[in-house]
């Protein structure tokens, strides 16, 4: 559905007229799905559903193999809401995919593809089937030939007569891929009819073909014969992630041949999968990427064997990483849509807009499954998807592009009526409206245009900024805004007042019990402010009314001045005026020292009285501070202060606390805060103004319900580091083995502010397995990382990334390496040794690397005495070798093959015994290899026999 600019224009004023009517594009909530219909069902119609939300609400369509489908078809079709129904269905008509699409106002959108097919299952032609004559211990496939069907069969045979079906075991089967019946060695109890059943697993229908007889030929019996596979799996078979896949292998042989399966590269078979019906059938449920490669079924009997093998490749269909989400953008904006699949193979992508294909021109591109859309105009509005797919299937993701054409507006957005700031500071005037596209703004004072001066000026989001403020600034301030749609301004009024000083301010005193002292704290304010005093003892606000008796506020308007009458011991302690106007704060403090005698302990306590002893309980001030305060670390903008706590016996009563006091390094003044928990260690100051690694200045002191008590010593920490803010450079990967990659890269450059940088962490993935990376953490000086564990053969990303206490910094470029290939699983055979009383020959057949092997570049040749633990490696390129080895005791050989992979499997370990005044020889294949070289020989031959059976 297309509308034209004007009602686009439209739509646009009236969704943004606060929120009274809120437009929506159609967003499906029920999609059709996959449907198989039996044919002959008693439900005479079948139903797809389509269901989507929107305002206005959407109506619908529906396509059958990309042609719309007639609603007014009545005796065929019917739409009830969104949903699709099919009367009486018929699979030469209906049989396809179908499509619903869903439309308002504001775009239409499209669902997956739905594919409706029928299941049926015909009988078998009336045809009688020939005899089939065989010997008894030969072996027979009866064909079953099923009649024509559509959807998923499964099979089995009746032995002359219903309900005496054929067992399977060892030595028969029947296959549900084909429908046949095998009988691995024909018996005398075999000879009968036998009938096919074919079941439809959909309809439930059961249709029995024509009987086979099978009869014993009367010509002898047949002999013994090797295996032959008659049921196999294909050479290559794609399989589904998730799915599960069964592999059937059957022979035919005399006497009845085992079945075993085992993985071509050797790897031993994961728990979940399963052998059935005798090992004819071998089970992986639960498809994953670690199930591909090369299987093999061996079939083995007394008289030989024989490998049926088949290569299972892993696919997956598309599925989403990042979906596209509605967006709310002005005219002559940019857009930059990115939706994102996995899939094996990798998907492909392209866009609809509206239903239909979306038409590339200049301004509007994709690449790489991105859309973007330059210099944005209303027309561009609509339902967008994107499409993912493979030759597996497809996946759409939708969502609302609105573009916005709207006059500047205050009214979400006002401009503050009042601003008061002082002389010398700085300020902003904010100017926020709504608009689209974005308004131009400029600024009046009065009637006067406001220019950019040295003190003046425009920031980017449109505010005015004035720094080192004087009174002349005093003003209405108007910002005008407009775009092609319209103009609209607000107003701030800026007043500029004086600061506020402590022109008497209190001084640390020391007086004695009973006296009665002032604390002064007069000021000079700007009489436009009203102004406000406070005091704190001890960091506590003073109540005047509860503490009425000693403590008294005395003075006129510009003076806070405080009266403490008869005082007590308990009055030492800091005193802090605050001074506050509507714009500005000061403090100052005072010391106050009280002299005098101790008063008695209070809340004195006699507790578990026994006949010797009593235990007492009182209340002083702390005495005793935290120990061990230092700190450090953190995250960004933190300054991490951490103490010792004070143990309960020396915290002198309730109410105990920590007074944590820092500043940093050079500055005079404390900043102060409390920590109300007896138990807590630590204390954590968040602020942005924290300069990253900087030296701060630390106390910890203690209170109680009774007073202050005393700080720790000073000691300096450091703020939390800035986590690395540059990516490390010059990052490569390089393919060591089949199971190992190695990453190295240049330490990023070191700044002070990111302190001690740990280390670096290496992330790495699969290709297009992302989502699932892995990580390995090297420390801070080390420059290269081995990845080990990885399969072998795949390729490899990753990225490194510096770290330190205050977090991680960026990713580095990516890069790739492919491990080798596997070493090859062959051992070099037939190892042929002959020895002298100073050297050692060896000869052995060379080693072929299969398709998904490393190819063979060498050998190694271990070998050690029998007493040692330590082996020496001699490598060559050969399939030979000459040890100079004086034979005075025995010596132990291997020989493996070397590959880019890695070493591949050992041969087996042959023993060499110690010789003297004789040569001899031996190999690792039967004894018959080994021939006499001298008189001697029979004598060692038969000590090289015992040897080589011991190992």
């Amino acid at each position: 559905m297309m509308l034209s600019w004007k009602h686009l224009i439209l739509l646009s004023f009236i969704g943004c007229l606060g929120g009274e009517l809120l437009l929506q594009g159609p967003v499906f909530i029920r999609e059709p799905s996959n449907s198989i219909f039996p044919v002959g069902s008693e439900d005479k119609k079948i139903t797809l559903n389509c269901e989507a939300r929107g305002n206005p609400s959407p109506h619908y369509r529906w396509q059958l193999n990309g042609s719309d489908i007639n609603p007014s078809m009545e005796y065929r079709y019917k739409l009830n809401g969104g949903n699709l129904v099919v009367i009486n269905p018929n699979r030469n008509w209906d049989t396809g995919s179908y499509q619903c699409f869903a439309t308002n106002s504001l775009g239409t959108i499209v669902s997956r593809e739905a594919k409706l097919q029928f299941a049926y299952l015909e009988n078998f032609k009336t045809k009688m089937r020939s005899t089939v004559s065989v010997r008894e211990g030969q072996g027979v496939v009866l064909l079953c030939g099923p009649p024509p069907h559509s959807g998923e069969l499964s099979y089995a045979w009746i032995f002359n007569e219903y309900p005496s079906f054929v067992e399977e075991d060892s030595r028969r089967f029947v296959s549900q891929e084909t429908g046949h019946l095998y009988i691995a060695k024909v018996e005398p109890s075999d000879v009968g009819n036998y009938t096919c059943v074919v079941t439809s697993t959909v309809t439930n229908t059961r249709v029995l073909g024509s009987p086979t007889p099978l009869v014993l030929r009367s010509d002898g019996v047949m002999g013994e014969y090797e295996p032959k596979i008659e049921v196999q799996f294909p050479e290559t078979l794609p399989v589904a992630k998730g799915a599960t896949v069964k592999l059937e292998c059957f022979a035919l042989g005399n006497p009845v041949p085992q079945i075993n399966w085992r993985r071509s590269d050797g790897l031993p078979f994961s728990s979940k999968i399963k052998l059935r019906k005798f090992n004819g059938v071998l089970e992986i449920p639960n498809f994953q990427q670690e199930d591909t490669g090369s299987y093999e079924c061996v079939a083995e009997n007394s008289r030989g064997r024989n490998v049926a093998r088949g290569r299972l490749t892993y696919y997956a269909k598309p599925h989403w990483v990042q979906l596209i989400r509605d967006v709310e953008i002005a005219v002559e904006d940019n857009l930059f849509w990115e939706c994102r699949a996995s899939g094996k193979p990798k998907p492909s992508y392209r866009w609809l807009k509206n239903g239909e294909a979306l038409v590339l021109e200049e301004r509007i591109q994709i690449e790489n499954g991105a859309l973007t859309i330059s210099n944005l105009n209303v027309t561009d509005s609509g339902m967008f998807q994107c499409i993912a797919e493979n030759k597996h299937g497809l996946i759409y993701s939708s969502a609302e592009l609105k573009v916005i054409a709207s006059a500047p507006d205050f009214s979400k957005t006002p401009m503050k009526k009042l601003l008061q700031v002082q002389v010398g500071s700085m300020v902003s005037l904010d100017c926020k409206p709504r608009a689209s596209p974005k308004a131009l703004r400029s600024w009046k004072r009065g009637d006067v245009i406001v220019q950019e001066n040295e003190r003046i000026s425009f920031l980017k989001d449109g505010g005015l900024q004035i720094v080192n403020v004087t009174k002349a600034d005093v003003g209405t301030y108007t910002c005008i805004a407009e775009n092609q749609f319209g103009k609209a301004n607000g107003t701030t009024r800026l007043v500029v007042t004086e600061p506020t000083r402590i022109t008497l301010a209190p001084s640390n005193m020391d007086v004695s019990v009973g006296e009665s002292v002032i604390l002064p704290c007069q000021v000079q304010h700007d009489p436009l402010l009203d102004i406000m005093f406070t005091w704190y003892f001890n960091g506590a606000l003073t109540d005047f009314k509860k503490d009425g008796s000693h403590f008294e506020k005395v003075g006129g308007s510009s003076s806070g001045d405080l009266m403490i009458r008869n005082i007590q011991l308990k009055h030492s302690g800091k005193y802090v005026c605050m001074v506050q106007t509507g714009v500005d704060s000061v403090s100052s403090a005072a010391d106050l020292i009280v002299r005098g005698s101790p008063g008695p302990p209070e809340n004195v306590k006699v507790d578990e009285i026994t006949d010797t002893t009593a235990q007492l309980s009182w209340k002083e001030v702390p005495e005793v501070p935290p120990s061990e305060v230092s700190g450090g670390g953190g995250s960004r903008s933190e300054l991490v202060i951490t103490w010792d706590p004070v143990p309960e016996e020396l915290q002198n009563g309730e109410g105990f606390g920590y007074v944590v006091a820092f500043r940093p390094l050079g500055v005079t003044n404390w900043i102060q805060t409390v920590v109300t928990s007896p138990d807590t260690p630590r204390y954590v100051f968040r602020n942005e103004s924290i300069v990253p690694f900087s030296l701060y200045e630390v106390k910890v002191g203690v209170y109680n319900n009774k007073g202050e008590g005393p700080f720790s010593p000073v000691t300096t920490v450091f703020s939390a580091e800035e986590e690395p803010t540059i990516a490390p450079s010059q990052v490569s990967a390089n393919s060591l083995s089949s199971s190992e990659i190695e990453v190295s890269w240049n330490t990023i450059p070191w700044k002070l502010s990111n302190g001690h940088l740990l280390g670096y962490e290496v992330r790495y993935w699969n290709k297009g397995e992302e989502e699932s990376s892995s990580k390995v953490k090297v420390a801070g000086n080390e420059t290269s990382a081995r990845l080990r564990g990885l399969k072998s053969n795949v390729a490899y990303y990753t990225a490194v990334r510096a770290y330190n206490s205050a977090g991680a910094g960026p990713f580095s470029t990516t890069v790739n390496a492919t491990t080798k290939k596997t070493p090859p699983s062959q051992p070099p055979g037939n190892v042929v040794w002959n020895a002298t009383d100073t050297k050692v020959l060896l000869n052995w057949e060379q080693v072929k690397a299969m398709e998904n092997e490393s190819e063979v570049t060498g050998y190694k040749v271990f070998y050690r005495t029998s007493s040692q633990n330590s082996v020496q490696v001699l490598n060559t390129n050969k399939t030979s070798a000459e040890l100079l080895l004086p034979i005075k005791e025995d010596y132990i050989i291997e020989v493996k093959a070397t590959t880019d992979g890695g070493d591949g499997t050992s041969s087996e370990q042959i023993r060499i015994p110690r010789i003297t005044n004789m040569d001899a020889r031996g190999s690792t294949s039967a004894i018959s290899h080994v021939h006499a070289v001298s008189s001697y020989v029979p004598v060692v031959l038969f000590f090289i026999v015992n040897a080589l059976w011991r190992y």
